[in-house]
C-alpha cells in the first residue's frame, strides 16, 4: 500500500528497493562526470545480463545529461559500435589472456581522465570489473553484483541432485564454499554495494556483513519502449516462421541453451510430454529463441519445436509478442534474468524455477505466473497446468505481470534509482543536511 511520507528518510537506509520510490523525471541539476567499469561492451545479440544492464543503464544516463566515461576491453573480431552521443566515451584496452580487465592499463587510464578537467563525481564497476585492489581507496564507488557465490550454492545442490550415476561427483560445493569466504573478506573493500535482486541485498546484510546504510537494492530493469505488447509484431513474427493457429498454445524460451540454464532437465520434461500427453503434443509449439548445445536437442524433438537461433533486441520484442507464456527453467539462482523481466514488459505471464532471486522480485504471486521446483515432475505438472488454464488465464496472468513490470522492471525507473544513488554518494555532505540527494521525501510503497 502506498503510504504518505511526511519526514525525510536517508536514502542510504532504505531496506527495500530502490525501484518503489518515485524520483523526478527531469534530469537533475547537478551533472555527474561518472566512470564505468565493465569487463565486456555487449554488441549483437550474445550478450549476457551484466553486459546489457550495462549497456541499458549508461546510455540512458549519457542521455540525461551526465558524462560517461566506459572502462572497457576491445572485442577481438568485430568493430566497437558507436553511438550519437557526444559526452560519451570509450576508453578501450586489450583483455587479458582470460578476458578481463588488465587492472594496471585501466587504471593508468582511469587516473589519466580523473585528472583531466574535473575529477569523477562517482565510479561504477560493474561486479569485479575493478578489482578491489585498486578499489579500497575510492569512497564514491559503487559496484552492481550480478551474482555472488552465496547465491550459487543452491544451483551447486540442484546440480548435484540432478547428476546422473554415470557422472563423476563434483566438487563445486567445497570450491564454492571457499569462494564465499574469500568474497566475505574482500567485499567490504567496495564502498557501496547494488544488489539487483531482494534475495541478493538480504545476503549481503547478513552474510556477508556489509553495513546495511552501505548496501542498496535496485532491481535491473529493461527497455520499456522497445519491449511493449503489440498484437501486430506478434502476428507478423508468426507468418515469418510459419507458425500454424492450430497450435493453441506457444510457450517461449530465450537465451543460453546450455546446462547451467536448466535445458536438460526442460528437454527431459518436454520429452516425456511429447510422448506422453497427446493433447499436449497436439496444441502445443514451442518457440527457442538462442544457441548452445541444447538447439540440436530440441530440433530433434520434432515439429512440436521451433528453434529460431539468436535474435537481436527488435526481433526479440516480436517474439515475445507471439508467445501465450515465456518459460525460463534456469538453475542458477543468482541475478536477475533480463528475459524474465522482457516478457512481463510485454504483457506476458512467466514461469520460472523456483529461486529466492526470482519468487522474492519477479513473481511474487500465481496472478503473474508459475514456478516450479528443478524437477522433471514438477517442470511437468506446471506444463500441463498451463495448457489446462487455457490462454483466457495466461492473458489475465499476462496483464498482471505487465502492472508490476511498470512500477518496477523499467530502465526509466532502474535509471532514476541509480542517477539518486550516484548523486547521493557523491555528494561530500551526503549524510548531512536534509535537503541533498541523499533525502527522500516522497511517497512509500
Amino acid at each position: 500500500m502506498e503510504q504518505k511520507q511526511v519526514q525525510p528518510i536517508n536514502l542510504l537506509r532504505y531496506p527495500s528497493a530502490w525501484n518503489y520510490l518515485s524520483f523526478p523525471s527531469f534530469p537533475p541539476r547537478k551533472l555527474l562526470k561518472i566512470a564505468l567499469f565493465v569487463k565486456k561492451w555487449p554488441h549483437g545479440s550474445r550478450a549476457g545480463g551484466l553486459e546489457r544492464h550495462a549497456l541499458t543503464l549508461h546510455l540512458e544516463l549519457a542521455k540525461r545529461g551526465h558524462e560517461l566515461h566506459v572502462f572497457t576491453t576491445s572485442p577481438p573480431n568485430s568493430s566497437f559500435p558507436s553511438y550519437p552521443i557526444s559526452n560519451l566515451y570509450f576508453h578501450l584496452s586489450k583483455p587479458t589472456s582470460g578476458g578481463y580487465l588488465d587492472q594496471p592499463t585501466v587504471w593508468k587510464q582511469f587516473q589519466t581522465q580523473n585528472s583531466t578537467g574535473r575529477h569523477f563525481d562517482v565510479v561504477h564497476t560493474e561486479s569485479v570489473s575493478l578489482m578491489h585492489t585498486r578499489s579500497r581507496n575510492l569512497t564514491n564507488l559503487a559496484v552492481s553484483w550480478h551474482g555472488i557465490a552465496y547465491e550459487t550454492i543452491h544451483s551447486d545442490i540442484i546440480q548435484e541432485l540432478l547428476r546422473s550415476p554415470e557422472e563423476p561427483q563434483a566438487q563445486a560445493l567445497t570450491e564454492r564454499l571457499n569462494k564465499v569466504v574469500n568474497e566475505v573478506k574482500f567485499f567490504p573493500f567496495y564502498a557501496h554495494h547494488v544488489a539487483t535482486s531482494d534475495h541478493a541485498g538480504d545476503i549481503l546484510k547478513r552474510i556477508y556483513m556489509i553495513p546495511e546504510d552501505r548496501v542498496h537494492t535496485i532491481l535491473n530493469g529493461v527497455d520499456e519502449e522497445m519491449f511493449k505488447p503489440d498484437i501486430a509484431k506478434g502476428k507478423t513474427f508468426k507468418l515469418k516462421f510459419g507458425i500454424p493457429e492450430s497450435r493453441t498454445l506457444v510457450l517461449g524460451m530465450a537465451g543460453r541453451l546450455v546446462k547451467d540454464k536448466g535445458h536438460p532437465l526442460m528437454f527431459e520434461a518436454l520429452k516425456q510430454l511429447l510422448k506422453e500427453n497427446d493433447k499436449f503434443k497436439e496444441r502445443v509449439l514451442v518457440l527457442v529463441a538462442g544457441d548452445g548445445p541444447w538447439a540440436a536437442r530440441y530440433r530433434d524433438l520434432g515439429t512440436n519445436m521451433l528453434v529460431l537461433g539468436p535474435l537481436e533486441q527488435a526481433r526479440l520484442a516480436a517474439f515475445y509478442n507471439a508467445i501465450d507464456i515465456f518459460v525460463n527453467p534456469t538453475l542458477r539462482a543468482q541475478g536477475l534474468d533480463h528475459t524474465l523481466l522482457e516478457a512481463i514488459l510485454s504483457g506476458k505471464p512467466v514461469m520460472a524455477t523456483r529461486v529466492a532471486s526470482i519468487t522474492g522480485s519477479v513473481i511474487a504471486s500465481t496472478e503473474m505466473g508459475y514456478t516450479f521446483s528443478p524437477t522433471i515432475a514438477s517442470l511437468k505438472k506446471t506444463l500441463s497446468k498451463i495448457l489446462d488454464d487455457g490462454k483466457e488465464a495466461l492473458e489475465q496472468k499476462g496483464q498482471a505481470a505487465r502492472k508490476r513490470g511498470l512500477q518496477l522492471f523499467t530502465a526509466t525507473k532502474m535509471t532514476a534509482a541509480y542517477e539518486r544513488l550516484f548523486l547521493c554518494i557523491s555528494d561530500s555532505d551526503g549524510d548531512g543536511n536534509m535537503d541533498n540527494y541523499c533525502r527522500y521525501q516522497g511517497p512509500l510503497k
